[in-house]
């Protein structure tokens, strides 16, 4: 198994802090969330990752270079890092040469998240926080029928249950086509400014996706100011 971190954006919503940095180094207990998340790789025995990456790209390659923790790392330039998401993803798409772990790099989050997406039985998975209810702009997991058939901020009228998305996806080899294909139906459009979430209704409907509850355990994604504080305050002095 491999990971791809996608790590290009500019972060325009914590300018203050990623104005010097990207957002991938800010730093929560002395380690930038880009370390925590290959150390919470290598734990799980994870050796190669793949880093989609873009604004101030040099800092990132000058902190981890091309080995950290034992895992070893490759670059990938997206120089249109200030379209969404889904640019990143889609240069990537070459590196679903094994089964894979599609990362955001801006979440911080306890080990045993981790532990239990790589650990899941099912081939390709979520990781769901069901004590989340959607106010705002919060990216869901919705379930139908036992299987996942979104991952998105728009709720569709009909489904059974939903919690808040981690930011990782985990991808079986066997499937990684159809995935590449459920992205490139938007990239044909010429639709370089969605979120790659977005993109992934095809693969969803085509491929069976499950989902890990970890509701409980302390995570969260760092987008605005009040998230880093939060991060510092309640998250911090759980992760350990």
């Amino acid at each position: 198994m491999k990971a791809i971190i996608l790590a290009a954006g500019i972060g325009k919503r914590l300018w203050d802090l990623t104005q010097h940095r990207p957002k991938c180094l800010i730093e929560f207990g002395g380690k930038s969330l880009l370390v925590r998340h290959l150390e919470h790789l290598a734990s799980q025995g994870v050796q190669r990752a793949a880093l989609v990456v873009g604004y101030k790209q040099d800092m990132i390659r000058n902190a981890v270079g091309t080995t950290y923790a034992g895992v070893d790392l490759t670059y990938l330039v997206n120089d249109q890092y200030h379209r969404g998401s889904i640019s990143s993803l889609w240069l990537a798409r070459g590196e679903f040469d094994d089964d894979a772990v599609v990362m955001d790099a801006d979440v911080l989050y306890h080990r045993e998240i981790m532990k239990r997406l790589i650990r899941s039985p099912h081939q390709n998975c979520l990781l769901m926080d069901e004590t989340v209810v959607q106010r705002g702009e919060e990216c869901m997991v919705v379930v139908r029928g036992g299987r996942v058939v979104a991952l998105t901020k728009r709720m569709p009228s009909v489904y059974d249950y939903a919690g808040e998305g981690v930011g990782f996806l985990k991808v079986g080899r066997p499937d990684a086509e159809r995935l590449v294909g459920s992205l490139r139906a938007h990239i044909d459009r010429g639709a370089w400014d969605m979120e790659y979430e977005d993109g992934l209704l095809e693969f969803f409907d085509q491929v069976r996706v499950g989902h890990e509850k970890i509701g409980g355990l302390p995570w969260t994604e760092i987008d605005f100011p009040e998230d880093v504080t939060r991060a510092e305050r309640e998250i911090l002095p759980k992760l350990d």
